[in-house]
């Protein structure tokens, strides 16, 4: 048997578990982000205090800071786990080729907005806040924003030049109206005014933006 042959048949080795210990840490870093995500969504970080995110995950605020030092470190870990979320799904979206770039688009904006209404979408930092600061120094958010960008500016190019969405209209402008679905009051007011369900809602919402960005 030669040398290359024993070598491709050496088992790779098994990643180390975990200990409890570090399972432990994680497990309770996953519930501090998941508190922070829904105060976010709710709220909004202004609002949100350090305090009441230790109370509802139940542990001191000495042992929250062992895990996120500041305020800023707890949304921005909030902001980064949600991009996260947004390049999975834009990944799996970019493997559907025959799919028309408009309705990558527009499945890019329902599933925005679906997070919206689950109360699991941080709300945007206002323009001075320490967070927005935070987020522009923190290279996993930065990094994650720009290939969701890249990747849905493509899709904006190819939807003009195919005469789906309105080719007069700055492709910035587009990549900015799709994002502030992620945001948009409209899809809360209706769905407080109880007469529509919850896809109805992103329905209409979703006709409202896209008929507005399709060629005349």
């Amino acid at each position: 048997m030669s040398a290359s042959a024993s070598a491709s048949d050496t088992p790779a080795k098994a990643a180390p578990r975990r200990s409890f210990r570090e399972r432990m840490h994680q497990a309770r870093e996953d519930a501090i982000i998941t508190t922070v995500n829904r105060l976010l969504a709710e709220k909004g970080y202004e609002a949100m205090t350090v305090d009441e995110v230790a109370a509802e995950v139940g542990i001191a605020k000495a042992s929250l800071y062992k895990h996120f030092p500041s305020k800023e470190d707890l949304a921005a870990a909030a902001m980064v786990r949600v991009m996260e979320r947004a390049r999975a799904f834009i990944a799996e979206r970019r493997g559907l080729s025959a799919v028309a770039p408009i309705e990558q688009l527009k499945a890019v904006a329902r599933w925005t907005m679906e997070v919206q209404l689950d109360g699991e979408m941080p709300s945007l930092p206002s323009e001075n806040s320490t967070l927005r600061t935070a987020l522009i120094d923190n290279k996993a958010y930065m990094d994650g924003l720009m290939e969701v960008s890249d990747q849905l500016g493509e899709w904006i190019g190819a939807a003009q030049s195919d005469g789906s969405l309105n080719p007069a209209l700055p492709p910035i402008a587009v990549l900015y109206t799709l994002y502030a679905r992620a945001c948009d009051p409209v899809l809360g007011f209706l769905k407080t005014g109880g007469l529509f369900d919850r896809e109805q809602i992103v329905d209409l919402v979703l006709s409202t933006c896209f008929e507005g960005l399709r060629a005349r």
